[in-house]
């Protein structure tokens, strides 16, 4: 899953519209979580989903909208675990698009252990963060939980003993775009439609 919904007010515009190399930011965590082999891929977007949908591809992926975005990732973390409700699949790994150094290594490690009852979190100077893998057994209860911009701490915090924590330091980035000085730091652009706003 892609949590790719929010308004980017820090930086002047939804995450996932940024470009890397003329690649909209959308597209390359797909890319991330395609490459990491994980499947089905459900995107979840909000703020400007036309817009994004206009300018990415989004292949192979199912896109689903969170309206109310506005609220914080708990919203949208709902959105997408209610999404796959149908879908064949023992646990997800969640990938918010406000990371773009999330690296396939760090999601094909925390991935490694594709099971109903697991809760793995990659970790950058021993903190908790992205991607997570969240097993099914775990969804119904995390979605109860997720509010705000906590999204599924609440319940990695009632379940402290179960969660896995992974290491990815040496193999990704966990910084988040929280400003114009990490957009430049990971060579982003913003598309000319944005920068006018």
């Amino acid at each position: 899953m892609v949590i790719a919904a929010g308004g980017g007010r820090r930086i002047g515009g939804p995450e996932a519209l940024l470009r890397t190399g003329g690649t909209p930011l959308v597209d390359r965590a797909v890319d991330t979580v395609r490459a990491a082999g994980c499947a089905p891929i459900v995107v979840v977007l909000g703020a400007a989903a036309d817009e994004v949908r206009a300018a990415a591809e989004l292949a192979d992926a199912s896109v689903v909208v969170d309206k109310a975005w506005g609220t914080g990732i708990g919203s949208s973390l709902r959105v997408g675990l209610n999404a796959l409700t149908d879908v064949e699949a023992d646990a997800v790994v969640v990938v918010p698009v406000d990371m773009p150094g999330v690296t396939t290594h760090a999601v094909r490690r925390v991935a490694a252990l594709p099971y109903p009852d697991v809760l793995v979190c990659a970790t950058y100077d021993g903190r908790r963060s992205y991607p997570m893998l969240f097993g099914r057994r775990h969804w119904s209860g995390i979605s109860t939980v997720a509010h705000a911009d906590v999204g599924a701490r609440p319940y990695l915090l009632a379940h402290k003993h179960e969660v896995l924590d992974v290491a990815c330091d040496r193999i990704a980035d966990g910084a988040r775009l929280d400003g114009p000085e990490a957009v430049a730091a990971f060579k982003l652009t913003i598309p000319a439609q944005r920068s006018r706003a």
